[in-house]
This record gives C-alpha cells, structure tokens and sequence, in this order.
C-alpha cells in the first residue's frame, strides 16, 4: 500500500508517524519505492533498488531509533553493507561486493533506516557533476537539463525529488555541499573526526573526507549527527562530544553571533552577479537577526594549495583503483576508466613520499591561517557556488584534453572555490538553500562553523529556516 502523503513529511515526521501506528515501515518502503520507479526515468539517481533487501530489514525486526522505518539510500562509494553491490561509478569497478557493514552503516541501521537502494556518483566521487559514463547523466529535479552536483549527486538527486528525506553523502572537496547546492537541500560536512570512517578506512583522503548525508529538513540533519556521532573505536582521532546534542541545539535560539563574510577565494574568479547580490542579501537576513557582519578575506599560497590539494586527491583516487583493480581483475585503461580519472592516476604514479609530506605540510599552513581567523568569529559565511548550476556536459569527466590540474581548476577553482578549503580545516561546513537563481534553480550559501562546533551552525540554520522557509519550494520532478 502507498502512502499518498510521503513526501510531505521529512524523516523525523514519517517516523513519528510510525510511533503513531498512522503507518507503517512496510508502506513507507513502498511509498519510497513506488517513487523511485515513477521519478527515476527521468532523473536517473538511483541503480539499484532493494526490493528484497528492505523487505527482509524489516521483516527481521526494526531498532527503536529517531528514524525507524525511515527509507533510506546509500552512495555507491564510501559506506556500505553486508551485501552490497557498487560500481563506485566505473566499470574498473562494477561487480564488487562488500562482506560487512562499515561502521557508519551499523549506526544508520541501529537508528532505524530501511535501505531500499544505492545511488549514483561520478567515477571514483571524483567530479562536481554526476555523469559517469557508466550510469549516464544524472539529472536535476529543477531542471533536468541541469547538473545535480557530485560526488554525492545520486544522493541529492534522490532527496530533493521526494524519493526519501534522507540519503548517505560524503565530502572530500564539496561532495555533500556541491549537491545539497545544486538540488536546494541542507547538506551538513561535520567536523572531521565527527562521524565513522572505519574499520576498514582511516584518514579517509588524508583528512580531507568525511561521510555523513544529504536532507531537506535541518532538524533530520542534527538528529542524524546525533545518531552516528561518538568515538570511531581505533581511529586516530575524535571531535570533542557537542554540549547539548546537535537536535537540542535547534530548538535554542544562537543568540548575537559574529559572522565573517567572506565574498572571494584567493586565485578564483569573481563571483557570478545573482550570487553575489544573493550574499548581500543574506548578509542583510542575518543583521536583521541581530547578528553583526564583517567581511573577511583570506590569504595563501594559491599555486601551493592547488597542488597540494591535487597531490592529495591523486594518491587517494590512484589507491583505489588499484585496490578495485585488484577486486574485479581488470586492467587499468582506457576500456575501464574515463579519460580524467586515467591521466589523474598516471600522475598519481609519478607522486614520491616527500611531495606528499610537502602537500600535507602546504595544508597545515592553509589550516593554520582559517584557525586564526576563526578566534575572532563564531561562523563564516561563503556564497555556496561561485556561479550558477552547470549544465550538464559542462564538467566533463571523459574529456580527453584535461590533466589533473585542468581538472581540478575546472571543478574546484573556477565553480565550487568555496568549498575545498574547509575540507582542508576540518570544520563543520553546512550549505543551506536560501534562494532561488531567476533560472528557477536552487541557489545557497555556506555556513562554517568553528571546529567541533556544529551546534552553532544548526541553531543558525533553524533560526534562518524559519525566517526564511525553503519546505515549500519544491522542484516540478517531485513525487
């Protein structure tokens, strides 16, 4: 049986649903289902769906958790389950299957999510779009002539059509933010050390990454961090514990908070002109709130944190593959990876110990520096894009004619300039849909929050929710 009103509700609402025997995790599996089968023609965000799979999550018998009997959806590269089949967006490495749960899965599961399918992401979550060949083009809900944003793109596809409230993402340059911007959704990078890795990843991208989700509601946003959060036992580091709980955090007001503004990237192009009077804007939202604004501008070596940046993401794209290689027994070539990824991982070859010691070393500084800013502030704000959403074929993965520089100046420097840097600090970083371009897409900006401090970030959020509510705007593919 359907429920007709799914979409209607966010995770928490559907779950209080189910507490209230309104209905059940059996019909909202369906309701999810039914949504996917209806909306994933045309928006091509979801490969494999598991019939079978929720049937028997449920019929074992669910966890009491916030979300019990909330569908849910998992990228195909990062997290995973017992069982589960990915291609991580390649045909280098379709066909793995996975014999155990990652930790962040065993917390998902423990706070009552039903997987009832994966989604799509660029080869090796290496693209601010998603259209890996193998898949073919994910489309936005907005627009489907539009990019949905990547690495997590299936994912924030999937959410702000209405298949489920929620879905796994992760973020190693802007993978949760880059969609959450793309498809009008809360897209929350917590502190690094904040959420699982393990056991079977440590510093995941050096650092850089960090699993989490995609949602359209800030309340699911915190009370998921509030589910998957504690000590990921073994790993080489941990976030401070929040001091009141991240959902307890946005039933509070934040009180006057100081905001550094900051409009511009070292070495990045301006910012389009609807997304810089769309900062102003919000600027103006924020001192009627009561809080104070100053603009702020950072200062680095461009040239060296570009390099270290694309040293860093080579060695980590290079390692994978040769351990998918080594999984599937194929050959990394032309035949089994796309044109970008091949020359990144030849590159990759090429990288020495003590370039990689630089690069970590180039970080530092860059981390160093924001650190110093963020004594005199309680959040940053950023534009969310440096311009409006790609269409897609614009970031072109199989392009034969870029290196991994080209590459990462075309996805990073000259599109999503605000994003990478703080995966580089390790601070919480939340993008939120504020506005709508005059295209009719989705339009947001950047919340950074001191490290460890996603609190701060999500009473603002709800504070800013309410003043200026986004539940109500909903794209034409909506089920």
């Amino acid at each position: 049986m359907i429920f007709e009103q799914y979409s209607d509700f966010d995770g928490l609402g559907l779950a209080e649903l189910i507490r209230k025997r309104a209905v059940s995790p059996e019909e909202l599996a369906a309701s999810a289902i039914d949504a996917i089968e209806r909306l994933n023609p045309d928006v091509n965000c979801v490969p494999q769906i598991l019939h079978d799979e929720a049937k028997a999550m449920i019929k074992s018998g669910l966890p009491q958790g916030p979300f019990t009997g909330v569908p849910f959806l998992v990228k195909e590269f990062g997290m995973h389950f017992k069982g589960m089949k990915t291609s991580a967006g390649s045909k280098l490495a379709t066909g793995i299957k996975f014999n155990d749960d990652t930790e962040l899965m065993k917390r998902c599961k423990n706070a009552g999510f039903v997987t009832v399918g994966t989604t799509t992401t660029p080869e090796m979550a290496f693209n601010a779009s998603t259209e890996a060949t193998i898949y073919g083009a994910t489309k936005n809900p907005w627009d489907l002539g539009y990019s949905v944003g990547g690495s997590s793109g299936g994912a924030g596809a999937a959410v702000a059509s209405g298949m489920v409230p929620i879905a796994h993402a992760n973020d190693g340059g802007g993978s949760i933010r880059i969609p959450a911007a793309c498809n009008g959704l809360v897209g929350m990078k917590p502190t690094r050390g904040r959420v699982p890795t393990g056991p079977d990843g440590g510093l995941f991208l050096w650092g850089l990454a960090i699993e989490f989700a995609v949602t359209r509601s800030v309340r699911d946003s915190a009370a998921l961090l509030d589910s998957v959060s504690a000590i990921d036992d073994g790993y080489f580091y941990t976030a401070l514990p929040p001091k009141r709980g991240f959902l307890s955090a946005t039933m509070s007001p934040p009180g006057k908070l100081r905001i550094g503004v900051i409009d511009h990237m070292p070495g990045c192009p301006k910012i389009a002109r609807e997304n810089r009077a769309r900062l102003n804007d919000t600027r103006q939202s924020l001192e009627d709130l009561g809080h104070e604004c100053d603009t702020v501008r950072l200062s680095y070596d461009v040239e060296a944190f570009n390099k270290s940046s694309v040293n860093l993401w080579a060695a980590t794209l290079g390692y994978y593959m040769e351990a998918f290689a080594g999984m599937t027994k194929r050959k990394i070539s032309s035949k089994t990876v796309e044109a970008v990824t091949l020359k990144v991982y030849r590159y990759a070859k090429k990288l020495g110990a003590i370039e990689m010691e630089w690069s970590m070393g180039v970080q530092n500084q860059l981390s160093r520096h924001v650190g110093s800013i963020m004594r005199d502030y309680d959040v940053l704000l950023t534009p969310g894009l440096s311009r409006d959403v790609a269409k897609l074929g614009e970031l072109n993965q199989n392009a034969k004619n870029l290196d991994a520089m080209a590459w990462w100046n075309q996805i990073i420097t000259n599109y999503s300039s605000f994003t990478a840097v703080f995966n580089t600090t390790g601070q919480p970083a939340m993008m939120l849909p504020l506005w709508q371009s005059k295209a009719g897409l989705p339009l947001a900006m950047q919340f950074v929050g001191r490290l460890g401090d996603e609190e701060t970030l999500y009473c603002l959020a709800t504070q800013l929710e309410q003043a200026q509510p986004w539940s109500n705007r909903r794209p034409p593919n909506y089920a």
